[in-house]
């Protein structure tokens, strides 16, 4: 007996610990799951004692939801949002199971561009400037035109349009930080910049009667960029979630778009059916772990709604305290853009966009790779060899979809530090994209 456990005691160490790891994952998330349902119905009280309506949720067994067959125009609605593929244990039994249904409750939520704006949600003036513009229909775009020097020039020359796409919790920021600062004054004299605050994000429109698809996004670009610019030509940059958006765009412009610059895409193969490949895609970015802390996060808000509600409700509504601590903490008058980001958006806006697009995209994305890949558009990936958040199977599965990109990996760089730290050689990435075009 003692030479067996000589012979075999990593095995049976390794073993033991995996079994007492998975154990304390599921009791963790079994307590999750009750915590979830006792807060469907704390909500359910507030927002009819506040509002006057019981909210809606997607607190719902899944046959039900299955037989009601819950689909958008384009079936752009994902099945994740109604339990397909995050099942709750205590939701199967049924216990307190009595959750609104949107259908029930879309014509009691303040329309698009409302200024009623949901208790839990943050009321201050920068969260809610959107309602006050003159057209609130229209995303927020930082736009940045070729310098003065040179516009007899670009009269005689069409000026290179570029549309920059941000990833989940980010906003337009992300970039004029960052690229922006760091271009080079021929380029500046040449092109002509677009940050977008994506719909649901940083200073653009946040509605609660949207469902933030994937049509939905498109059409707020193509109203706020595309059509009032006129552009009939453009490059594509895009990160994380934006990459999906970016080449959405592709394929329904594709004699309109030059090139595309996709940072840390997440791309999944996707089996034939729809359902099961959205299921695929919220297991691989949201796993149901404990460890490391970011993907333990990425659970909490990805499967549990209303302790997604709560953790927005603590941070994104009071987060004018929390910055006044932290600049208090580190002793500055202004905190990094990033930290700053993280809290310009509603609960309803990334609860739906997580699964609407980065889920619900899932099976489509084949369709705009294949689109890119017949259209000869130029295409490159760049992602960190650390990425934490989009495994790095995603750029090599997009090589293998379109065999003339460009895959590029940066060493000891992660999800954000990919291009954030790295400013200036990711710049200089973008301009020698753009320069066969010039």
């Amino acid at each position: 007996m003692s030479t067996f456990s000589k012979k075999f005691p990593g095995k049976w160490t390794g073993n033991g610990a995996r079994l007492i790891i998975s154990a304390v994952t599921y009791i963790i998330f079994l307590f999750l799951d009750f915590l979830d349902k006792i807060l469907c119905v704390v909500y359910r009280f507030l927002d009819e004692f506040i509002e006057g309506n019981g909210s809606s949720c997607y607190c719902e067994k899944v046959e039900e939801v299955e037989t009601r067959a819950w689909k958008s125009e384009e079936g752009e609605v994902s099945e994740t949002l109604y339990g397909r593929g995050r099942t709750n244990f205590f939701r199967e039994m049924g216990f307190l199971t009595s959750g609104r249904k949107w259908e029930e409750n879309k014509k009691n939520c303040g329309g698009f561009g409302s200024a009623v704006n949901r208790w839990s949600d943050c009321g201050c003036a920068s969260c809610i400037s959107w309602q006050h513009k003159g057209d609130h229909k229209k995303l927020h775009v930082i736009v940045a035109e070729p310098s003065e020097a040179n516009i007899q020039d670009c009269d005689r020359k069409p000026t290179e349009n570029v549309i920059f796409l941000h990833g989940f919790l980010s906003s337009s920021s992300f970039w004029t930080e960052i690229v922006f600062p760091n271009l080079s004054e021929s380029v500046k004299k040449k092109h002509r910049l677009f940050a977008v605050d994506l719909l649901g994000f940083g200073r653009s429109p946040k509605p609660r009667d949207c469902f933030y698809t994937l049509k939905d996004h498109l059409e707020m670009i193509e109203k706020s960029v595309i059509c009032p610019f006129q552009l009939n030509s453009f490059h594509l940059v895009a990160h994380s979630m934006g990459c999906i958006i970016a080449l959405a765009l592709a394929a329904k412009y594709p004699k309109s778009v030059k090139s595309i610059t996709l940072v840390a895409p997440p791309y999944f193969p996707a089996s034939k059916d729809t359902t099961s490949a959205r299921v695929m895609v919220l297991g691989k970015v949201a796993e149901r772990k404990l460890w490391p802390p970011l993907s333990f996060g990425s659970a909490v808000m990805s499967w549990y709604e209303h302790l997604g509600r709560c953790v927005c409700f603590l941070i994104c509504r009071n987060h004018r305290i929390w910055e006044w601590i932290l600049k208090l903490l580190i002793r500055k008058r202004e905190l990094h853009f990033l930290i700053v980001d993280l809290t310009r958006h509603t609960h309803h806006s990334a609860w739906h966009t997580m699964h609407n697009v980065i889920c619900g995209s899932a099976k489509s994305m084949d369709d705009y790779l294949k689109a890119v890949n017949e259209n000869g558009m130029k295409l490159k990936v760049i992602q960190g060899d650390r990425d934490q958040v989009v495994p790095l199977e995603c750029s090599n599965n997009i090589k293998i979809k379109v065999p003339d990109a460009e895959v590029k990996i940066i060493l000891n760089a992660d999800h954000t530090t990919v291009i954030l730290g790295r400013g200036k050689y990711f710049t200089r990435d973008l301009e020698d994209q753009w320069d066969s075009f010039t």
